[in-house]
């Protein structure tokens, strides 16, 4: 109801009804009852609709789930229990097929929408109280429909901060990317700061208040890894979690101010607070590799062995690319959106010339282990490994030595006889 009345489609539907769940069920055979609050799923060829039945709560255990729930039979009592005004409203069918129905809206969700304001439904201390995700869906809201919070729900929101330390690192994972997939994400988190917010659900970035960075666009490593989150694009909120996270590993280790291997520091802090929060083993790998590789020192007197040697260490396809978006927006938050990268830009290049024929593993070797047990008499064991990365560190100094001949004679070469 929210996007209709503000003249967006929406994106699902979801459909309230006084019909106990099992009389939806029975109704539509091909639903689920996916739930003990009420919801059912009702399918129609692609399309899934949500079905819950109005309902009262009590009793709200762990800061997030009722101890009680009743069936009701008003819609009004069910728009009593939601969270914020904007979410309490609700379209109601005067002639279906006709398309006419009217407006149930008790709480002025449709004024708040017009006058960008947030605000909880009832006592905000109480909605919060109830489910502690509601701290977490309020700066969402906030930050995806450009709303200010009202002075009442940001105050009971500051209060019960501490309770979001409560909640699954599921529920906190998918509120994050949901931010993160938002326009202006940086508005959301620094809402989160205001709050009380990010030092409970990302204390690492949290800390990072104070910790001086460049000058060239003033602020500190929190400012800056704010404005490189949306230096990445929208549509990839894991890549954006790697910009937001980059430098958490910053600390002064210097009287000087020096920040001395963050990048490995700040992977391992990462990779900690990512298993906590649930995410998938893909995307932990993914965002703890750029965070380890995301300072490039490149300069244009690297080699082209030193390229190929880059290449290998930080992979080639997809991980190279999320790594050079990454240097941009870590250049575009230092220095500014229009600053440009004239050394990301010529790395690119060479990268993309000696991508095709570098060969970065020893498996592509032209020679493999069991050449070496069969022509050098090598026996099984780390002696072959030993051998099949020394001659891979000859090939990135010169791919031209990846022939079978060339490698077997370079391998009697490094091997004492009999594989001794």
């Amino acid at each position: 109801m929210r996007d209709l009345v503000r003249g967006v489609e929406p994106g699902d539907w979801d459909v309230a009804t006084s019909a106990p769940p099992d009389v939806v069920a029975a109704l539509f055979p091909d639903s689920t009852w996916v739930n003990p609050y009420g919801t059912v799923i009702v399918r129609s060829g692609p399309m899934a609709v949500e079905v819950t039945t109005y309902r009262t709560e009590a009793g709200y255990r762990d800061a997030r789930h009722p101890s009680e729930v009743r069936w009701g039979t008003r819609l009004e009592d069910d728009l009593e229990r939601r969270d914020f005004t904007i979410n309490a409203m609700a379209w109601v069918p005067d002639d279906l097929l006709a398309g006419r129905g009217h407006l149930v809206d008790p709480y002025g969700g449709q004024a708040d929408l017009a006058a960008g304001v947030l605000r909880a439904v009832g006592d905000p201390e109480q909605r919060f109280t109830e489910d502690a995700l509601r701290l977490l869906r309020a700066v969402r809201f906030a930050t995806t429909l450009g709303l200010t919070m009202d002075p009442a729900t940001e105050a009971a929101a500051t209060r019960l901060a501490p309770a979001a330390a409560q909640l699954s690192g599921e529920r906190v994972r998918d509120e994050l990317l949901r931010l993160l997939a938002a326009e202006e994400p940086s508005r959301g988190f620094s809402l989160m700061e205001r709050l009380g917010l990010l030092g409970v659900v990302l204390p690492e970035l949290a800390a990072l208040r104070g910790v001086e960075q460049g000058k060239v666009l003033g602020g500190d490593a929190l400012d800056h890894s704010l404005r490189a989150i949306e230096a990445l694009p929208a549509a990839d909120p894991v890549l954006r979690l790697a910009g937001l996270l980059h430098d958490v590993g910053k600390a002064p280790t210097a009287a000087d101010g020096h920040f001395i291997g963050h990048e490995s520091v700040g992977a391992g802090l990462v990779e900690r607070r990512l298993r906590e929060l649930a995410f998938p083993r893909a995307d932990i790998d993914r965002v703890t590799h750029l965070v380890r590789h995301h300072l490039i020192h490149y300069t244009s007197d690297w080699s082209d062995a030193a390229v190929r040697r880059f290449l290998r260490r930080v992979g080639a396809g997809q991980p190279l690319d999320d790594l050079l978006a990454l240097r941009r927006a870590d250049t575009a938050a230092s220095a500014g959106p229009r600053a440009g990268d004239a050394a990301a830009d010529e790395l690119e290049r060479r990268l993309a010339a000696v991508r095709g024929a570098a060969v970065l593993s020893v498996h592509e070797l032209a020679v493999g282990g069991d050449d070496l047990i069969a022509e050098l008499g090598l026996a099984p064991g780390p002696e072959i490994g030993r051998v099949l990365d020394g001659l891979l560190q000859a090939v990135l100094d010169d791919p031209a030595l990846n022939d079978r001949d060339t490698l077997l004679r370079l391998a009697r070469e490094a091997s004492p006889p009999g594989g001794a």
